[in-house]
């Protein structure tokens, strides 16, 4: 899997006739910002829209049902290379990469530095929007990449034997509680915090740090662990799910109903204060 693609890779496919029709470009920024100026044939999906935070049974499969329309909307299917872009190598893009995942279509990438690093390679903007093209996609999930409320309560109980790792990936202010964007503030009992922001050099067009920067950040992580990520509604954590793949952790996945559903529940268990 390439999951991260540069801006000059890109582009040398869609100057290729043949790869060019085997790829698909979707830009998940705001239409306002699409129609102010995107990359030539993209697509436009805001995917911040996209909220879920119901992992009930009955909510896992409506979300399997919307975004199951929404992929085939877009064209995402069969062997064809989805490249899902931002601002930066942000949380929006990495979304659409996980979402593909989740469908076992593995065939995607996030754009390293998203519509910034393509200008800083001088590379050609347009401004025509770009129509969908419909294609019917296969009903597989891969649960493998899907954390759910039940998975993430069990995983709380058995913290003690350490099976799996919770991630918060939301800043230090949300963890602590001094943010609050939800019924109670906090975190998850025994989950600790790397904010997602350190997975991005702000000074180089909002692409990934190096390698080797962020294996130190998320050295204290046993590549042996199953990661559960989260952050307020699985976006930032999707972010974090793309770097720990990049980093050779095999056994990740994202909670997709994040704080916005466990913070919302009065019965769970919350933790305040420090990491």
């Amino acid at each position: 899997m390439n999951l991260v693609l540069h801006a000059k890779e890109l582009n040398r496919r869609l100057l290729d006739p043949s790869l060019a029709k085997q790829t698909i470009v979707v830009d998940t920024r705001p239409l306002d910002e699409y129609l102010n100026g995107h990359i030539p044939g993209a697509i436009n999906i805001d995917l911040m829209q996209f909220h879920w935070i119901d992992t009930t049974r009955i909510g896992i499969r409506q979300f399997n049902r919307q975004m199951n329309i929404l992929f085939s909307n877009l064209g995402l299917t069969g062997a064809k290379l989805g490249v899902f872009y931002d601002n930066i190598s942000g949380p929006s893009a990495s979304r659409g990469v996980w979402l593909s995942h989740y469908f076992s279509q593995l065939n995607a990438s996030i754009l390293d530095g998203g519509l910034g690093g393509w200008k800083e390679e001088g590379l050609e903007i347009e401004k025509e929007t770009n129509a969908f093209s419909y294609s019917k996609l296969a009903t597989n999930t891969n649960s493998n990449v899907l954390a759910d409320l039940k998975m993430v309560k069990s995983s709380v109980m058995q913290r003690l034997d350490k099976k799996s790792v919770l991630l918060d990936c939301r800043s230090e202010q949300e963890f602590d509680g001094r943010v609050v964007r939800a019924l109670r503030r906090g975190h998850i009992p025994g989950a600790i915090n790397i904010d997602w922001s350190h997975n991005i050099d702000r000074e180089k067009s909002g692409k990934f740090k190096s390698f080797k920067d962020l294996a130190k950040r998320y050295s204290m992580i046993s590549k042996n662990d199953e990661v559960i990520t989260y952050c307020q509604g699985g976006y930032r954590a999707a972010n974090t799910y793309i770097v720990l793949k990049l980093l050779g952790f095999e056994k990740v996945r994202m909670y997709l109903g994040s704080w916005g559903e466990w913070g919302n529940k009065p019965k769970l268990p919350v933790e305040k204060g420090d990491k």
